[in-house]
């Protein structure tokens, strides 16, 4: 029997060998809070330490990146790979450029993409990297110089048996063609699966771009069926304004639910009437301007600076932004609202306490791990047509991605009611996803 007491002692390891990184201790956490069951049903697991070995990257890089803006003036930031656990196939996970990376939240990330690529079926390891530079305020060559002298370090350590980075917040389009273009130049190697999130036009895959606001759609629709509802009519709201938001929107909007709200870090929109996702990708995608400006180009909508989007009343909640937005205050706001489901879009967007206040109040619950899988699906999808040289149709594409997220759902679903915890999701994904890695070390040996 897994006593508390011995879950105690492994979390209390993590956090001394970990000072400081107090994102990565809240993954770890919310996973040993899920799995004592599964530790009970297979004592092998615990015999052999699967859970230490899962909580212990693999590799852990940092990397000087000097780079030169268009002053002339030099400036280093810093860069990280996590190369976290390849038990199910090579490293997969994204890039984040953002001040606030530092190495305690790149294996937050990494930690938690293990189960979520273990999730989607496919063979695929889990790793995160990035850097704390801000390309927000940068001018494309400046960003280009910055890849380039990231990718310098970086090409080294990757490769499509190896390690395959995407994207992430802070890492489009432009990015990753920037950080392809200088692999491809400094390896003398056409190695289109070593990067997904490509351009269409150099090995890139439909769907890609959409797929994790998609995905988190799809999941919550799979929900919503489970007790017979839909989301026709639904009044939802979505946190961001990025890649997930956007698709998050969009998707919805094409299901039959109407996005009342969406967010930058300045503030809110409100529009009764619904998102105008054209609009909203003309003012985030092409003239990377705030939120504001959508409120000034419609005017039924609001805008609401400094405050939290989720005192907008909703049924559906979908927090597409950052890792902890939804506070217990939050959480609280959005029971008083209306709010039955909610489906995270983003890495750890919910605090634990905002998650125990939802679960208390009867509210459906989709970890990211599961709901926000669609993202990395896409891209083992975009490896696949690479390694054959093959296209497929957008239709073909959001199809597969479509299927991916109802097995995830359905896997998930049937692990929580397996393990006695009925429509938890947290449970079934944490434990699911645990099980798929943990057989995979166990037969590959001390790995």
């Amino acid at each position: 029997m897994q006593t508390p007491t011995k879950l105690e002692s492994i979390f209390g390891a993590v956090v001394a060998r970990n000072p400081g990184e107090r994102e990565f201790h809240q993954a770890v956490r919310e996973v040993l809070d899920s799995v004592a069951p599964a530790l009970d049903k297979h004592p092998e697991y615990a015999e052999a330490k699967i859970i230490e070995r899962l909580c212990e990257p693999e590799r852990q890089i940092i990397f000087r990146v000097p780079w030169e803006d268009d002053r002339g003036e030099v400036h280093i930031n810093r860069g990280f790979r996590v190369e976290f656990n390849s038990a199910l196939g090579p490293y997969k996970g994204g890039l984040r450029f953002h001040p606030s990376v530092y190495l305690g939240i790149v294996k937050f990330l990494g930690f938690e993409q293990v189960f979520k690529n273990a999730l989607t079926g496919m063979p695929i390891g889990g790793g995160k990297g990035g850097s704390d530079f801000d390309p927000k305020g940068r001018s494309d060559r400046e960003v280009m110089r910055f890849c380039q002298s990231f990718m310098t370090e970086l090409y080294r350590h990757i490769g499509e048996y190896t390690d395959v980075p995407a994207g992430d917040a802070g890492v489009g389009g432009r990015e990753i063609g920037y950080l392809f273009g200088q692999y491809k130049r400094i390896t003398n190697r056409y190695e289109s699966g070593v990067l997904t999130g490509k351009g269409l036009s150099y090995g890139g895959a439909q769907v890609r771009r959409e797929a994790t606001g998609y995905g988190a759609v799809f999941f919550a629709d799979e929900m919503l069926r489970t007790i017979g509802d839909s989301f026709d009519g639904k009044r939802v709201v979505v946190s961001g304004s990025g890649n997930v938001a956007i698709y998050a929107i969009e998707k919805v909007h094409q299901l039959g639910g109407v996005v009342v709200a969406c967010s930058d870090s300045s503030g809110y929109v409100v529009d009764d009437k619904g998102i105008d996702v054209d609009l909203l990708k003309d003012i985030k995608e092409v003239r990377r301007a705030r939120i504001d400006t959508y409120a000034a180009a419609r005017p039924h909508a609001s805008f609401v600076p400094g405050r939290s989007v989720w005192e907008v009343p909703c049924q559906v909640a979908v927090p597409s932004a950052t890792q902890n937005e939804i506070s217990e205050v939050d959480a609280d706001a959005l029971i008083k609202g209306g709010c039955t489901i909610v489906v995270e879009g983003a890495n750890m967007p919910t605090s634990p306490e905002a998650i125990r206040a939802f679960t208390a109040a009867g509210v459906r619950f989709a970890p990211g791990k599961a709901a926000n899988a669609g993202g990395v699906a896409a891209s083992a999808l975009e490896m696949q047509q690479n390694a054959s040289r093959d296209s497929w149709t957008f239709e073909y594409s959001e199809q597969r991605l479509q299927t991916i997220m109802s097995d995830i759902h359905a896997r998930c679903y049937a692990t929580a009611e397996e393990y006695g915890a009925p429509g938890n999701y947290v449970t079934g994904a944490n434990i699911d996803g645990f099980r798929r890695v943990a057989e995979a070390i166990l037969a590959q040996g001390l790995i």
